[in-house]
């Protein structure tokens, strides 16, 4: 039997506040499996899980669904008991579950979520393409092309206002429709030409305010149909999340147009400008890297541009800091850290923080990465600069919450 693993990520209502000591039983079929506590970060141990072989992921079939399912249920003093239905298990794959609990509500036993299938395991409503969206000049409000913070998003089509809305950081948004669209098991290049697509397709959204200017109040729904598919409380992949993490102010242009592309995409396709996700995956098994995929449905006159962002990060990434450097940026590093240990006590003490990145910088580093399910190197890339100021925002308005 092939296994895959699962981490549990339990937090209370933000991701600034990890719950400790909560109780996460894994079942299947009504039967639990394992029972784990969460740390002092909110995580539990990884998890090993049955699943099917990978080679049902790697070839476009409708025979064996590609990937296990599991329930995870969570309970924690003072909070609503959770259970997410669906959690799924790939082959070879660390699957990341984020569970937020909220205040106990009497009124409330239990917050049951139940998670859709894969969009290319399960059929879903085609898109339809909205009269303009292709227009030669695109209307747009935006002056310039920008990352926001959080996105709005519709759990509905436009029409449907009984639908809630969801605020959604960006860069968790991109992850959640990337884990719904294509499978975590594909080649690296591959994930990278269908995430860019995915945050192109968002970033157009974001700076045509194609939906506000229409009189929503949302940026983008979470339905097939209209725009991209959203899972809310979905389950979220290592590799996928991985490669989100170091492209996600990436954006595509095409020729002279300034808007980010909106660039379609269909599990099998042969329309021009529509990139077909199982074609990239053969792509991307032949060798291609992420752009040659990218310009084999979307034309050699797209490249690769770099969004700025509207989050509050307090200093922008200018290198990658490694131990035995000695910088203003070192110091920025290890007192951030130390800040953000207020809320994620696992993180060891810098003391004395000087600029010199030291073995004990390092440690605190690979503490923080594995906490937040990056690459264990222990030295500070882009990917993980940006998390940490993540980070350290979330618990820096969380604090200013508490004490306002």
């Amino acid at each position: 039997m092939a296994k895959g693993n699962l981490v549990v990520n339990v937090y209370s209502d933000t991701i600034a506040n990890p719950v400790s000591n909560a109780k996460v039983v894994v079942s299947k079929d009504g039967v639990d499996l394992i029972t784990e506590m969460t740390d002092e970060d909110g995580n539990t141990p990884s998890i090993s899980l049955d699943t099917v072989d990978k080679s049902y992921s790697e070839e476009e079939q409708h025979e064996v669904r590609p990937y296990e399912t599991y329930d995870v249920a969570v309970t924690a003093l003072g909070l609503t008991p959770t259970k997410i239905e669906g959690v799924q298990i790939f082959d070879g794959v660390t699957s990341i579950q984020n569970i937020y609990l909220t205040s106990i509500d009497e009124k409330q036993k239990e917050e049951i979520s139940v998670i859709t299938p894969n969009t290319l395991w399960q059929e879903y409503p085609q898109n339809i393409h909205q009269e303009g969206e292709d227009d030669a000049f695109t209307p747009y409000v935006l002056s310039e092309v920008l990352v926001p913070e959080n996105i709005v998003v519709h759990d509905g089509i436009p029409t449907n206002f009984s639908a809630p809305n969801y605020t959604v950081p960006f860069i968790d948004y991109i992850k959640n429709v990337a884990s719904s669209e294509i499978y975590s098991t594909w080649p690296k290049e591959t994930i990278k030409a269908n995430v860019l697509a995915i945050i192109s397709y968002t970033l157009n959204r974001v700076f045509t305010e194609w939906y506000r200017s229409r009189g929503y109040d949302f940026t983008i729904t979470s339905t097939t149909s209209y725009d991209q598919k959203y899972t809310v409380n979905g389950t979220i992949f290592e590799p996928i999340s991985r490669v989100v993490d170091e492209i996600f102010n990436n954006y595509i242009r095409q020729g002279y147009r300034i808007e980010p592309l909106l660039a379609h995409y269909k599990s099998s396709t042969t329309e021009p400008g529509n990139m077909s996700q199982w074609g990239s995956k053969e792509l991307g098994d032949r060798g291609y890297n992420y752009l040659e995929i990218l310009r084999y449905y979307y034309g050699n006159n797209i490249n690769i541009y770099v969004a700025e962002t509207t989050q509050e990060y307090p200093y922008s990434f200018t290198t990658t800091l490694k131990e035995g450097d000695c910088s203003i940026d070192v110091y920025r590093l290890q007192n951030t850290l130390n800040y953000i240990r207020g809320s994620y006590p696992g993180i060891p003490i810098i003391e004395n923080p000087s600029g010199y990145f030291d073995s004990s910088t390092a440690r605190a580093v690979k503490t923080f990465q594995k906490v937040f399910n990056l690459s264990q190197t222990g030295t500070v890339n882009f990917s993980t600069w940006y998390m940490i100021s993540y980070i350290f925002i979330a618990v820096s308005k969380m604090t200013n919450s508490i004490y306002s």
